[in-house]
C-alpha cells in the first residue's frame, strides 16, 4: 500500500530530539524498511539534525519535511494566526498541517495515518477525506472531544496504546473500529546484561547507596513532586538516594520552568539525597537505569500507557508505580502498584518494603525482565502493520 503518516508537527522524524511518539514511529518505519512492506511518506517538521540520519537512505520510507523555523516560515505563521483565530490547535501546528496538506492533496494514498492528532482528522474530514487511521497515544478522543462526531465519521479505525484509551474512544466509536496495539521498546538496549559505561561514582553515588530512579518528564502529572515528598519521610533509611532523570520536555527545554524550579527548591532540605541529572539522550537511558536498585514511577494522572514502566522492567528493576490509566495493563502482577489516594504515604510504605526485602527485589527483578518481553519493538511493529493490513 501507499501510506501517508502525518505527525502533529511538534518534533521531527527520525527522533533526533527524542519524544515517545517519535521513537515509536522510528521503530515501525525501520521495521517497514527491513520487511519491505509498504511505500510510506512521513510528514515531519524540518530539523537540520536529520540531514545525515541513515533512515533517510530508505527506498520505502520517504521523508517530507515542513519548514517551520526559518524567518519566512515564522512570518507566514504569524500571518496565519492573524487570519485564522479559531482553529483546533494553536497556529504553529495548524500552519504545519496546511503545509503538509498541500503535499498530501497532490498525492493519492491508500491510507493516511494520523499520529495522535484527532484535530487533523477533523480538518481532513471537512475536505472530503474518509479513510483515515488514528494512532492514539493519549486520551484525546472521547465523548467530550471537540467535533467528536465529525471526527468519528471520518475515521476507519483507531489504534490505541492501551485498553484504557480504547475504553475512552468507545464512548463515541463502536469497538469493532478500535484496536489496542501496545507500545514497544528496544529490549536489547535496556538488557540487564549490557554493561553500563556510567558508574555510580560519576554521579556522586556510593556502591552501598540504595538508589531509587525516576525517569521521565518533570511535570506535575508524573508524580515526581510526590516522590520527593516521600523521600522526606524516609530520611531515617540509611544511604537512600533518589536519582531524577529527565527534563520538562526534551533537549533544550526551558531551564526556567516554574515546576522544575519549585521541585528543586522544596527538595533543598534533602539535597544530599537527590540527584537531578537533567535531560539524558534516550540511547543513554539504559546506563542510568542500571545504576539503580529500584524504579519508582508514580503517575498521578490517568497515564495512557507508560513507556518508562516498560523500560524499567526491561532493565530488570523492581518497580513501584500507581494504579493509573493503562499502567496496570503493563505491569500488573510484577510491580508494586499503589493507589493514588494518599499517594505519598503509600510510596513511603512501598519503598520501605522493598528496601527491607532484598529477596523480594530479586524475584521482582526476574519477573520484570520476563514481563518486558511482551513489549518488544518488533512485536509492536508487527502488530501495528497487521492492524492496518486489511484496511482499504
Amino acid at each position: 500500500m501507499k501510506i501517508a503518516i502525518l505527525t502533529c508537527g511538534t518534533l521531527p522524524i527520525p527522533a533526533v530530539q527524542g519524544g515517545a511518539v517519535e521513537n515509536l514511529i522510528d521503530f515501525y518505519l525501520d521495521y517497514n524498511n527491513r520487511k519491505h512492506l509498504h511505500d510510506i511518506t512521513i510528514y515531519s517538521p524540518k530539523d537540520n539534525k536529520t540531514r545525515t540520519h541513515p533512515a533517510l537512505s530508505s527506498k520505502l520510507n520517504h521523508f517530507h519535511y515542513i519548514d517551520v523555523t526559518s524567518l519566512k516560515a515564522r512570518i507566514e505563521r504569524k500571518m496565519y494566526k492573524f487570519f485564522h483565530s479559531d482553529e483546533y490547535y494553536n497556529y504553529f501546528i495548524e500552519y504545519y498541517f496546511e503545509k503538509a496538506y498541500a503535499h498530501i492533496k497532490s498525492n493519492s494514498y491508500d491510507l493516511i495515518i494520523l499520529e495522535n492528532c484527532p484535530g487533523h482528522a477533523y480538518k481532513l474530514s471537512q475536505r472530503g477525506y474518509k479513510n483515515l487511521i488514528l494512532h492514539l497515544h493519549n486520551d484525546l478522543l472521547n465523548s467530550g472531544t471537540r467535533y467528536c462526531n465529525e471526527i468519528s465519521k471520518s475515521i476507519t479505525k483507531v489504534l490505541t496504546v492501551s485498553d484504557y484509551i480504547k475504553d475512552r474512544v468507545s464512548t463515541i466509536l463502536s469497538e469493532d473500529k478500535i484496536e489496542t496495539i501496545y507500545n514497544g521498546i528496544d529490549l536489547k538496549s535496556f538488557s540487564i546484561h549490557k554493561e553500563s559505561y556510567i558508574k555510580r561514582k560519576k554521579l556522586g553515588l556510593s556502591e552501598d547507596d540504595f538508589v531509587i530512579i525516576y525517569n521521565g518528564r518533570l511535570i506535575k502529572e508524573k508524580g515526581v513532586y510526590e516522590l520527593t515528598k516521600a523521600l522526606l519521610l524516609l530520611q531515617d533509611v540509611p544511604r537512600i538516594k533518589l536519582m531524577i532523570v529527565g527534563s520538562t520536555f526534551f533537549e533544550g527545554a526551558n531551564s526556567k520552568d516554574a515546576f522544575l524550579n519549585q521541585l528543586k527548591k522544596e527538595s533543598e532540605i534533602i539535597r544530599d539525597k537527590i540527584i537531578f541529572t537533567g535531560y539524558i539522550p534516550y540511547n543513554e537511558m539504559p546506563s542510568y537505569l542500571h545504576l539503580a536498585d529500584i524504579a519508582v514511577l508514580p503517575s498521578i494522572w490517568e497515564e495512557p500507557f507508560g513507556l518508562t514502566i516498560v523500560e524499567a522492567m526491561a532493565a530488570g528493576l523492581p518497580l513501584i508505580t500507581t494504579r493509573s490509566g493503562g499502567i496496570p495493563e503493563i505491569c500488573e502482577g510484577v510491580a508494586t502498584i499503589v493507589e493514588k489516594e494518599n499517594v505519598v504515604n503509600n510510596l513511603v510504605s512501598a519503598i520501605r518494603d522493598l528496601y527491607n526485602n532484598p529477596e523480594k527485589r530479586v524475584k521482582m527483578s526476574a519477573a520484570s525482565i520476563e514481563r518486558a518481553k511482551l513489549f518488544d519493538k518488533e512485536a509492536y511493529s508487527e502488530n501495528f502493520f497487521n492492524a492496518i493490513e486489511n484496511i482499504k
